[in-house]
């Protein structure tokens, strides 16, 4: 059958489309494929041609004042030369993929010690710096007050906790208690010295009747993070003891009401707290209680019907409380 001419010229036309769109297709596949292999070869050339090929092991090490430390310098490619650049404990080997930093007692505070290697292709140098911390526990913590003498109830003071030759000190926490419970901590992470310096921390505190007789205390804490010693080194200064003076107060303030027939015994207890401990006196209408004075238990058979009222007194203030008797019916 022979197909109308129309039909014949439409039908090259949509041939030649097919081969063109795929030819397309071949092209833009030929073209991602170049990119992704030019993606590829990038970063296989960022790994091998600018990475250092020197590793640190370990990578970051934490040692006290004095104490040895050690630190292989390995290289994952051959190596002309490969040493430490170092205060103490400079060293060098040829050909070697092992390097070694050794001290027996480190005691250099500005000791950086650096790993450097001489390669045969590129990069031909390349160096890695220790991440060191060379740490020292404080040699004294001590705690004092900015006062002589007793404490008033509800007055300000200040406590004061100075610690003595400690680095580096970023890694300090100072922590302070009342007993065993933390009050407040103090932290210097926003300075930056590596040797050892003195620092000091206050708490400023209002003493009550329940500060009386409390030990305070600061801990100086070096926290290394997880490559140093566990637990933390930690050194605590020695109790500062608080002895407050307080007005009195009766455990049981309120007035008291007795009924008490003729002739029987009576109790009339007034002991208050304070510190001086309180002074006390007793006045009535009914009886004169002259012999009664300063003390704080009145005890008496031949109490009579009335008002009778205590007060506990001492330097800071004075407190009274009365007692009614009333007769039996």
């Amino acid at each position: 059958m022979t197909l109308p001419s129309r039909t014949k010229s439409e039908f090259r036309l949509l041939s030649t489309r097919i081969r063109a769109e795929r030819g397309e297709v071949s092209i833009k596949m030929e073209r991602n494929t170049l990119g992704c292999l030019y993606v590829v070869c990038m970063f296989y050339t960022a790994l091998a041609g600018d990475s250092c090929s020197l590793e640190l092991r370990p990578s970051r090490v934490v040692v006290a004042f004095g104490e040895p430390v050690t630190v292989n310098c390995v290289a994952s490619r051959p190596v002309r030369v490969l040493g430490w650049e170092s205060a103490v404990g400079a060293t060098h080997t040829q050909n070697d993929l092992t390097a070694q930093w050794k001290v027996d007692s480190l005691i250099d505070w500005i000791e950086e010690p650096i790993c450097y290697g001489v390669f045969f292709t590129a990069p031909r140098q390349c160096e890695e710096k220790l991440n060191l911390v060379l740490y020292k526990s404080p040699d004294t913590v001590s705690i004092s007050l900015n006062h002589t003498g007793t404490m008033l109830e509800g007055k300000e003071y200040q406590l004061l906790c100075e610690v003595q030759n400690i680095a580096p000190v970023q890694y300090l926490t100072l922590r302070w208690y009342r007993g065993q419970t933390e009050v407040y901590n103090h932290s210097f992470s926003d300075l930056s010295p590596t040797t050892p310096v003195q620092v000091s921390s206050s708490l400023l505190i209002t003493p009550s009747m329940a500060d009386h007789g409390i030990q305070y205390s600061c801990a100086a804490e070096l926290d290394l993070g997880v490559d140093g010693p566990q637990p933390a080194p930690r050194v605590t200064s020695k109790p500062l003891d608080i002895t407050v003076h307080y007005a009195p107060l009766f455990s049981s303030p309120a007035d008291e009401s007795l009924e008490l027939s003729k002739g029987e015994e009576a109790s009339l207890n007034c002991t208050a707290m304070g510190n001086p401990p309180p002074t006390y006196t007793w006045s009535t209408a009914a009886l004169s209680l002259e012999k009664m004075e300063d003390q704080a238990v009145l005890t008496s058979t031949s109490l009579r019907p009335g008002t009778y009222t205590c007060t506990a007194s001492n330097i800071l203030g004075k407190k009274s409380k009365q007692f009614i008797i009333k007769p039996k019916p």
